[in-house]
């Protein structure tokens, strides 16, 4: 062999240098012989390669990460059963407006269309999931195709992209360069768009601020506290965006989701202007399309949104902007005046409204999760990120926890049960100084369990709390609604958690009363290590909001 002969790269090689031109740090994957190609060319690139332990898992973190980021998330997978697993964190990209790219292996060129081994065509399997799906076919367009997933990944309504990739394409000599970082638009509006909002919100006698969606910062959070302080407006956030505004603000009433505060949907119904930025208005953020009635609601509404599509699928507003919120929104903070000084009452009121729905209900068992959530808001640092997936345990994180900063909180809005441990883990990869915290379910996290070892394997000190009541808490409330006396298909037999944890090399602990959990606490962070402390609740505490109904 001529060893002055110029090596030529494959497309794996030249697939990694395009991730490391958009400023990719990290991937999740499990590994495939789909992929291989890949996998070599990540093996001497400056990118981080965490291994997770099942499909599913991957996927969730790299969702979480691009939630977490603004960035997308990137994920690979193998062909068939492995994208199949994957799909559940397409799903929760899809629905929360996350960027993210899923690349899954591809049978060969020369098979396709055989049902050749775990053969699946990506069109449309993830058609209904995902922003844009495609199949790259020629190895000089690698480099293409990457750059317009990441376009797309970030553009208008943020969202998931899947590229399916060949293994025999991928393993073909290549020399393609990769093209520059993706370039976005500001997302901005106009200047009559921004006038426009300003006049109706000086002209409403009851106005009401919702802010959620995707696409928001740090400062974007800090300009909404601005506005609604120099508009006099009270401000809500939709379903698991309660992030978005610090919770502290004079002008925050509550969050607009599940188990909402009766006063505060009271109030939403009976205002007569909905300055809308950012959610989608979807069930979650509407009660069930009640706090708006569609397809024209009561109140004035003004709609604004990043894909213009998403304006009047639902709701007929009357005036809509197909612009980023957060860009909106430091628009509008920026061109504000002080206005309407005599709604000050109005928004105290409300926010007099908020501070009473944080006053714990005290629920059965000796380990009261009220209690739990509201120490760790008390004496966590404001920059702990709390992740939770789904489940009735949520709840007190919802009503309980005070939110101080932004991107502190990491839950699914599409309701996906799991999502916690992997998000979990993402968060605290990406900011290992800061405190992560896992709330989940028993049954929640026992979907996704085995990931506690990707967190062992890569150092992710997260700490997990398990609310243990024994049964699908969730579905049991909804039966007790139902068919009470009649539990059905909803009971768990646990394993010991604690004891879990040391099998993977973590620190775990059980805690069976309130009094032992600052503890507790202080020992894991102490430990330094993953760990679960195994929280004991009556299965008596089905919710808050179901305690206090009765």
């Amino acid at each position: 062999m001529n060893e002055n002969a110029t090596i030529i790269p494959h497309g794996g090689k030249v697939l990694v240098d395009a991730l490391e031109v958009q400023g990719v740090q990290r991937v999740f994957c499990i590994p495939g012989e789909s992929y291989l190609a890949a996998l070599d060319g990540l093996f001497d690139s400056g990118i981080e390669t965490i291994v997770a332990r099942q499909e599913g898992g991957a996927a969730l973190m790299a969702e979480a990460h691009g939630k977490l980021t603004g960035t997308p998330g990137i994920a690979f997978v193998t062909r068939g059963p492995g994208a199949t697993n994957a799909s559940a964190g397409v799903h929760v990209a899809f629905q929360d407006s996350t960027p993210m790219i899923l690349f899954i292996g591809q049978v060969a060129s020369d098979q396709k269309d055989r049902e050749a081994f775990q053969e699946v065509d990506y069109r449309a399997m993830f058609g209904p999931l995902a922003k844009w799906v495609a199949e790259v076919e020629r190895v000089d367009r690698l480099p293409e195709y990457v750059s317009r997933a990441f376009h797309v990944a970030q553009s208008g309504r943020p969202g998931p992209v899947v590229l399916a990739l060949p293994e025999d394409m991928l393993s073909n000599p290549c020399t393609t360069a990769a093209l520059p970082q993706a370039v976005l638009p500001s997302g901005a509006a106009s200047t009559s768009d921004i006038d426009a909002i300003l006049y109706e919100l000086e002209r409403a006698e009851r106005p009401f601020i919702l802010a959620g969606g995707s696409g928001w910062s740090s400062a974007a959070a800090e300009a909404l506290a601005d506005l609604a302080k120099a508009v006099h407006a009270p401000v809500g956030t939709s379903f698991r965006c309660q992030d978005f505004i610090d919770n502290r603000h004079p002008t925050y009433a509550g969050d607009v989701a599940i188990g909402i505060n009766p006063r505060l949907a009271e109030r939403i119904k009976t205002s007569d202007l909905v300055l809308c930025l950012g959610p989608r208005l979807g069930e979650m953020t509407t009660g069930g399309y009640t706090l708006l009635t569609p397809p024209k609601a009561k109140q004035r509404l003004i709609h604004v949104h990043a894909d213009p599509s998403e304006i009047g699928r639902v709701y007929h507003p009357d005036l809509s902007v197909a612009a980023s919120a957060s860009a909106v929104v430091r628009q509008l903070a920026g061109a504000v005046r002080a206005m309407r000084a005599d709604r000050a009452a109005y928004v105290a009121e409300a926010r007099a409204e908020y501070e009473a729905w944080q006053r714990p209900i005290e629920t059965p068992g000796a380990l009261k999760m009220e209690a739990v959530i509201q120490y760790l808001s008390a004496t966590m640092p404001d920059n702990m990120i709390i992740a939770n997936g789904a489940g009735n345990y949520a709840t007190w994180v919802h009503r309980y926890y005070c939110f101080r900063r932004y991107r502190t909180q990491l839950a699914p809005t599409s309701g996906s049960m799991g999502y916690g441990l992997p998000a979990a883990i993402a968060a605290k990869l990406h900011a290992p100084e800061r405190e992560v915290i896992c709330v989940a379910g028993d049954g929640c996290l026992q979907m996704v369990v085995q990931e506690f070892g990707t967190a062992c394997q890569y150092g992710a000190s997260v700490i997990v709390l398990v609310a243990n009541n024994g049964f699908y808490g969730t579905i049991r409330m909804h039966q007790q609604r139902k068919f009470a006396g009649r539990p059905s298909g909803t009971a768990l037999k646990n394993p010991d958690f604690a004891a879990l944890a040391h099998a993977y090399g973590g620190f775990g602990q059980r805690v069976d009363r309130t009094e032992a959990f600052p503890a507790a606490l202080a020992a894991a962070r102490v430990s330094k290590q993953p760990a679960i402390l195994d929280l004991q609740m009556s299965p008596d505490a089905l919710s808050p909001a179901l305690i206090s109904s009765e």
